[in-house]
């Protein structure tokens, strides 16, 4: 009886030893296994060294993605930051004390202190005022640990004076009314008197007197100057000032001396020979020193102590300065960047000796960088007591380098915190060759993983046996192999930046394959202006096309408007070479891919320019020839958001311009809908992806009825507003706001379905999938979000109602369908409490479509919510029947739920999050989702779980061994139970 209680006991355990594996919970081993993370900044546009002895050497910056940042200055790393809001961008950015950062937003609204080691915020000032003017911001130098010394700021067209202790606003003084534009403040040490100095209109010099306790203005002084200035200007010392006059032809100086201002004026032709054209001061803080840019040269003009401007040196246009640096003795030092082939000269400057060089180095880069735009200059003390420089620059493509004694001592690629742009590729297939020394080992490598692997689930393994076990998963998982797998989880994802960059990260965990900075989207002679617009698969070879790799198409324009000429560009998606490059060409308003591919599986493209001619690419006759037989069926729209229009069209014949062009047609407009600006206002449109795949037209409901879903790629949604709830939320009453939705066939520009939402207003976030939509927005009456969605289902199909019919094929839906057809629609609709905002929604897409759907939502918080479509489900109600409970469907309640287990980005953020991206893997099961704003995200999901496959770390080992166990098990119990039998038999 004891052995065979032993037996299953020990059967129990290889059971549940057996199931072990079934788990979905995410184990600290498991990290990193199927997601990853990456932080950024943006690209840098303030920078604040701090090399004290004391702590951590760190530079402190504020970025174009609104970002406050501190990094460590050894290797780059974040140690800490803050991402503000859209719209909350950082103006000016200091130290203070050694450990407190101010930074100064919004145009001056808003001024915080922050501390320095951790990034907590100490305290926070709102400054309000509603005239628009620059920024100022104005720290002492001496600012004293425990005083409470005056922060100075000019924002909104006011003057505050603000507590360095706790942020409070002592007084304020209006100085817009008084007529000045201030353009810098003077409070000197120990001194009771702020000067305000700045332009009044186009040809008055002023400054004023303020007292500094209680914001008294004490006395103001204006200069009348004839030639008038065009609003350039410099501080050479605290009492001149350099500015051109309004011909851009002069330089004038300004100089302020016990309440005297003198003005005097100097051409620009007599200090340098052939400058015709207009200068420009450079906004660059130079201390004694002006940077003028004149042609092609940039001039650096000098002040002497009588007055006289002196021309100190000339250099090219395309140098980069940086701004003054205090050193020893009181020394000023510039640091100058002179670009090169593959290379940059850097260059620091004595400005009381300019022809002595501190350093002179060569820095080699990747050329694929582009060019410096932004020099931040630090110096250290070397052992022998000489001053060294490190210098933190801002690239092209908005990477950050530190380059320190001919080194480029780290880099960031931060230019990946603003895509614009996402698609994916595939990777190249796997060539089959396997040596006899990758077999032996890896069969040795076998063994080690599965005897680990074995002593974790044991709960024998030590911590270096836990390092060792994440190790090998991430080895054996072979996710960062540049070749494709049959499950479809390795790709690339191509992502288009806003400087004009392209990326290819690999999705096994986010690393760098190739990046190209495309020539067509760099600032140039022909191009002075890019920018980016948008990128589209261009060649995607069948998967036996082993000598061709994949191409996508990058478009993009030379100004910011319509009316600018385009540019494009072909890219290879494996290896990031630029294959073609074209433009400027015409313009470029909006952009149609066709279904339709030419013999080497080139996408067809339709280019429409601001007259409404539709450009044909690839300009190929074979191209065109397709598009001739398929004309009849090319149709699109498009959204005039601005006049509340929106438009169907076609192409007709040739275009008529001066040179004849084959690959150029006219347009002809079919139909048009027209919302009246008095009431609607078109605030957001959504439509199908091109690519989804729906697995079934027919829903089997619960009382064994059929309906017929409503699947068109050409359904396009559409949300307008009243015009006077355009604005930010609670900006009018419930009953002044109105959301309006539509669902309209773009082929007839028939409307399909309206629903007016009463008290509602904006911002609105949909997704259209398959037959159904959900969009978000606010609901002013009950003050709480909502979301709702629609399902459309085809009616003129109620006939084939029959299941054994649809079965055995004997229906007429493989018939003939026109989208002229008017087709008989139903819908249904239901809304819902949620009580997120959103930033972004998107649905999860699969292969074949059989997957449930789940709706992937941007919150918030920067993270990404996983919400299943079950719950917005228009036929829930209160107490389903149990038909009706066997289908699935869920008893209705007035809020969605938020499930802490269903965040996909588990405890992390993506910070400004902008954009979810969902992509097929090839296992129907799977779908991967990229989530991109300032970090990125990437992981990959099973909404129905993963039916199709075992799990990456399944233990075929185990399996093996629990098999062979239980049936040394069976066979010895066997054995046993004859033994017992027989000796029951000899009693």
């Amino acid at each position: 009886m004891a052995m065979a209680i032993r037996i299953r006991v020990l059967l129990l355990f290889l059971f549940f030893l057996s199931l072990s594996h079934l788990t979905f919970s995410l184990y600290q081993d498991q990290v990193g296994l199927m997601d990853w993370h990456q932080q950024y900044i943006g690209k840098v546009k303030h920078a604040v060294f701090h090399t004290q002895k004391a702590g951590r050497k760190r530079v402190v910056v504020s970025t174009e993605e609104n970002v406050i940042a501190s990094l460590d200055l050894r290797r780059g790393e974040i140690f800490w930051r803050h991402v503000l809001g859209s719209n909350d961008t950082v103006n000016e950015l200091d130290i203070a004390l050694g450990k407190y950062v101010i930074t100064l937003s919004s145009g001056g609204k808003y001024l915080r202190a922050w501390n320095l080691p951790d990034g907590q915020m100490i305290w926070e000032s709102f400054l309000p005022g509603s005239t628009a003017s620059r920024s100022i911001l104005s720290i002492p130098t001496n600012l004293k640990d425990g005083k409470d010394d005056l922060i100075l700021v000019y924002g909104s067209g006011s003057l505050y004076a603000v507590s360095s202790i706790d942020g409070e606003v002592l007084w304020t003084k209006d100085l817009a009314s008084e007529g000045i534009d201030v353009q810098q403040l003077i409070h000197r040490h120990g001194s009771n008197i702020i000067y305000a100095l700045g332009f009044i209109g186009s040809s008055h010099f002023a400054t004023f007197e303020i007292n500094a306790k209680n914001g008294e203005l004490l006395k103001h002084d204006k200069v009348r100057f004839t030639g008038g200035f065009c609003g350039d200007i410099s501080f050479l010392k605290s009492d001149t000032a350099v500015a051109l006059d309004s011909t851009r032809s002069s330089l004038v100086s300004v100089r302020f001396r016990d309440g005297e201002i003198s003005i005097e004026q100097v051409h620009i032709s007599d200090l340098l020979l052939d400058s015709s054209g207009v200068a420009a001061i450079l906004p660059y803080k130079l201390i004694e020193m002006v940077a003028v840019k004149v042609k092609e040269f940039i001039i650096f003009v000098k002040l002497t102590n009588e007055g006289k401007f002196v021309v100190v040196d000339q250099i090219d246009h395309t140098a980069i300065i940086s701004d003054s640096l205090s050193i020893l003795e009181d020394q000023q030092a510039i640091a100058l960047i002179q670009h090169g082939d593959n290379k940059i000269q850097l260059t620091v400057k004595l400005v009381s000796d300019w022809s002595n060089h501190l350093i002179k180095e060569t820095i080699y880069m990747d050329c694929q960088r582009g060019l410096a735009q932004r020099i931040f200059l630090n110096n250290y003390v070397r052992t022998d007591r000489s001053s060294g420089f490190r210098a933190l620059i801002v690239m092209e493509d908005h990477s950050l380098l530190l380059v320190q004694q001919r080194e480029i001592v780290w880099s960031r690629e931060d230019g990946l915190a603003s895509i614009v742009e996402v698609t994916t590729s595939e990777l190249p297939l796997e060539k089959d060759s396997v040596s006899v020394a990758t077999v032996e080992h890896s069969l040795l490598e076998w063994l080690k993983g599965h005897v680990l692997k074995l002593k974790g689930t044991l709960m024998l393994a030590n911590p270096d046996d836990i390092a060792a076990i994440q190790k090998l998963r991430l080895q054996s998982s072979e996710k960062n192999k540049m070749t494709r797998d049959h499950n479809g989880f390795r790709k690339l994802i191509i992502v288009l930046t806003r400087a004009g960059k392209l990326f290819a990260l690999h999705t096994g965990d986010g690393q760098i394959v190739w990046s190209v900075l495309l020539n067509s989207l760099r600032k140039s002679q022909t191009c002075e202006a890019p920018n980016v617009l948008t990128l589209h698969q261009w060649q995607v070879p069948h998967h036996h096309a082993l000598d061709e790799n994949p191409s996508i198409l990058v478009l993009g324009r030379c100004g910011p408007n319509l009316d600018s000429p385009g540019v494009y560009s072909i890219v290879d998606a494996n290896t990031g070479k630029e294959l073609n490059s074209v433009g400027p060409f015409h313009s470029i308003v909006q952009i149609i891919p066709l279904p339709h591919t030419d013999s080497r599986e080139q996408r067809l493209h339709l280019l429409i320019d601001k007259d409404w001619h539709a450009h044909l690419y690839p300009r190929s006759p074979e191209a065109l020839a397709i598009f001739q037989r398929e004309v009849g069926n090319i149709y699109w729209y498009s959204v005039e958001a601005d006049n509340g229009i929106l438009r169907g069209h076609a192409a007709k014949e040739n275009c008529i311009l001066q040179l004849p062009d084959e690959y150029c047609f006219g347009t002809r407009n079919l139909w048009s809908i027209v919302f009246p600006s008095e009431s609607e206002r078109i605030i957001a449109t959504a439509t199908r992806k091109l690519n989804e795949a729906v697995h079934t037209q027919a829903k089997v409901v619960a009382d064994q009825d059929v309906m017929y879903k409503y699947i068109s790629k050409n359904l396009l949604f559409i949300a307008t507003v009243a015009p006077q709830a355009a604005g930010d939320i609670g900006s009018v009453t419930p009953d002044e706001s109105w959301l309006v939705v539509y669902l309209v066939d773009t082929i007839t520009g028939r409307i399909l379905h309206r629903m007016t939402h009463y008290g509602s207003q904006g911002p609105v976030h949909a997704v259209v999938s398959e037959n159904w939509v959900v969009y978000h927005y606010f609901n002013l009456r009950a003050h709480r979000y909502e979301m709702s969605v629609i399902e459309i289902y085809d009616q003129s199909r109620a006939d084939n109602k029959d299941v054994l019919k649809l079965v055995l094929g004997k229906h007429n839906l493989t018939s003939a369908i026109s989208a002229y057809t008017r087709t008989e629609v139903v819908t249904k609709q239901q809304s819902y409490f949620f009580s997120h905002s959103v930033k972004a929604i998107s649905t999860t897409s699969t292969a074949k479509g059989i997957t449930s759907k789940q709706l992937l939502i941007g919150t918030v918080g920067d993270q990404v919510l996983a919400l299943d479509k079950r719950f917005l489900d228009p036929r829930r109600t209160l107490n389903p029947t149990q038909a009706e409970k066997e289908e699935g469907i869920i008893p209705l309640t007035d809020s969605l739920p938020i499930i802490p287990q269903s965040y996909v980005t588990h405890a992390l953020k993506v910070e400004g999050l902008r954009g979810i991206v969902t992509v097929p893997a090839k296992l129907e099961s799977t779908t991967l989702v990229f989530a991109h704003g300032v970090d990125l995200f990437f992981t990959r999901l099973a909404p129905s779980k993963t039916y199709d496959s075992l799990t990456e770390d399944f233990s075929y080992a185990l399996l093996l061994i629990t098999i062979v166990a239980l049936v040394v098990a069976i066979f010895v119990t066997w054995i046993l139970s004859e033994r017992k039998e027989l000796q029951e038999k000899w009693r």
